[in-house]
């Protein structure tokens, strides 16, 4: 690889800057820059950010390659600015042993549109009944350090209490999916005003509430690290910011979709509404934006849940739940965070990049953008506008629940270790 040089970036949204790559590495950040025979990129009014972390992506191999795979996810990934993702253990099999964790690990290697990290499973196939190898896994080829039931709750006390000792010893992290499943059996949408006229069965938000502050006692207790999936409570919320006063090694993600979306969207029936945890209402939205800019949520994470087009086109009940994020989710994060006020870029940075690559232990990701570091980087035309075409998306699914409508924003330019992965919007 040569070099590479940015010209008049605005790093973080501040000043313009030139910063010079030279292999994998940022050699220098500045105004002025020139390098002799460097690939000159002319970043005019962009934002360059280091490369975002997704701490919560469903890549579905092995087992649903109809839905997504490795290739096509982590193609996504990167046209989205990603340049890591953290692969949910839901698969057929389960990501459970040390076999298939350094398959999705290998998977990953050979994709190389973005480093891909496995999530172990807590429980063996999911089941909730009995431990998985969560030792064999962090010693394996992987070096998992994210554990976690997504898609279902650990939700036995005594396991999610025995798989916070387990962690603890090597510093891991269990990610929990906050759903007492006696509270939601049935459920289908969020319960409130718009499911009671719609006749849909409800899914409380104490269903949410309860079980994380369950495991923030569990994890005050142990003296282990929580972490919490897709937060989309106000209730939840006020737990979180609890907890976190009380010293309580707990941390939080949101959706984009729980950013902007409503459970007025339901009245429609449209199933690519339909996702887990339900689109909550006015008041959770705002709440959600209000935590995750005082850093009570601490960071965004996709639930990139892809599906295909026959999980999805049939009647609401039938549906499966699930939203594809990756290429959308800065944008969302623009509409929602930055176009208001709420963050800045340095602190999209901080919510999409570092706080992310900190809790899931990813060496090299979520760096400053100066020299001596990885170049691991995103450039973000932010006065960009433009409408969702699902059609035009590198993942192999479509259920965007933002198909025509118009978001700010786009990423032109992303770098995995010096090498280009998306340039002027098209994969490399």
């Amino acid at each position: 690889m040569g070099k590479i040089l940015i010209r008049g970036a605005k790093v973080l949204g501040g000043e313009p800057q030139d910063v010079l790559i030279d292999g994998e590495t940022v050699e220098a950040v500045g105004t002025g820059l020139s390098a002799e025979g460097a690939e000159v990129v002319e970043a005019g009014g962009k934002v360059l950010l280091p490369g975002l972390v997704d701490l919560h992506t469903h890549l579905r191999e092995p087992g649903r390659e109809d839905s997504e795979t490795v290739l096509t996810g982590t193609r996504a990934a990167a046209t989205g600015g990603y340049t890591t993702v953290f692969a949910m253990a839901n698969t057929f099999p389960v990501a459970d042993t040390a076999g298939v964790v350094e398959q999705v690990w290998r998977l990953g290697k050979e994709s190389g549109y973005c480093d891909v990290r496995p999530i172990g499973a807590v429980t063996v196939g999911l089941e909730g009944a009995k431990l998985a190898e969560l030792g064999a896994m962090h010693e394996s080829a992987a070096g998992v350090t994210v554990f976690s039931d997504d898609g279902k709750c650990v939700h036995d006390a005594v396991m999610m209490r025995r798989a916070l000792e387990y962690v603890k010893a090597f510093g891991g992290v269990v990610a929990q999916h906050a759903q007492e499943p006696r509270l939601t059996e049935g459920a289908q949408m969020n319960e409130g005003v718009v499911s009671a006229e719609l006749g849909l069965a409800g899914w409380p938000a104490v269903a949410e509430e309860s079980i994380i502050a369950r495991d923030v006692l569990l994890a005050e207790h142990v003296g282990s690290r929580v972490h919490i999936c897709h937060l989309s409570t106000a209730g939840s919320v006020e737990i979180v910011r609890w907890a976190k006063s009380r010293g309580i090694a707990v941390t939080a993600e949101v959706t984009p979709h729980h950013l902007l979306l409503t459970d007025e969207l339901v009245r429609s029936y449209d199933p690519v509404y339909k996702v887990n945890p339900p689109l909550r209402t006015e008041r959770d939205v705002h709440a959600l934006r209000e935590a995750l800019a005082d850093g009570t949520i601490d960071i965004v994470a996709t639930d990139h849940a892809p599906h295909p087009h026959e999980d999805k086109d049939c009647e609401w009940a039938a549906a499966a739940m699930g939203m594809v994020g990756l290429e959308t989710a800065l944008s969302v994060v623009q509409a929602t965070m930055v176009d208001t006020g709420l963050l800045d870029w340095a602190g999209v940075a901080d919510r999409m990049s570092a706080a992310p690559a900190r809790i899931g232990q990813a060496a090299g990701q979520g760096r400053p953008v100066s020299a001596g570091e990885p170049a691991n980087l995103t450039l973000v035309e932010e006065a960009y506008r433009g409408r969702v075409d699902p059609a035009g998306f590198a993942s192999r699914s479509r259920n965007t629940p933002y198909e025509g409508r118009e978001l700010p924003g786009r990423v032109t330019h992303t770098w995995l270790r010096g090498k280009a992965t998306l340039v002027d919007g098209k994969l490399t």
